[in-house]
């Protein structure tokens, strides 16, 4: 190889390293969540329109009864709410915040999933028009005893 022929692919490998900077980081594929809801529950779609605008992709299921879904994955019925999500070996059940969601696809704790007990007036899909809200805690379940800790508060 000739030192101008060097010379030449150095620059090249140095202008396409400069394109790639450039381009700034690679937009990650979206990650994909099953969701387990009753037909008749409009907050269940609110809460997947949350998912979708934050880069889910949410495969909906409408099933008659969740009391099987929940049993499968370990949710006793005072940590239930009226959908459940699974997502990477977790749960996701009710109206958790998406960043809620993401966080726990970050950290990847030792735990079942998360759940937001009930329906929370301001929970993402839960939101009045009036924009009021309540004070609600996301909660990590740890075991299919329905050992909890607080994972965030909200409001």
């Amino acid at each position: 190889m000739t030192d101008t022929t060097c010379l030449l692919s150095r620059r090249r490998l140095c202008l396409a390293g400069a394109a790639l900077l450039a381009a700034g980081p690679a937009v990650a594929a979206p990650r994909e969540i099953t969701v387990y809801k009753t037909p008749w529950c409009g907050c269940c779609k609110g809460w997947i329109t949350h998912l979708t605008r934050a880069g889910f992709r949410a495969k909906t299921v409408e099933v008659e009864d969740l009391a099987p879904i929940r049993q499968k994955h370990g949710i006793p019925f005072r940590l239930s709410s009226c959908h459940t999500g699974e997502i990477a070996g977790y749960f996701v059940e009710g109206h958790v915040p998406i960043a809620d969601v993401q966080r726990l696809l970050r950290e990847r704790p030792k735990a079942l999933g998360l759940t937001v007990p009930g329906m929370p007036l301001g929970s993402p899909g839960m939101e009045s028009r009036d924009g009021a809200r309540e004070a609600y805690e996301t909660l990590l379940v740890l075991d299919r005893k329905g050992t909890t800790r607080v994972f965030a508060r909200h409001g």
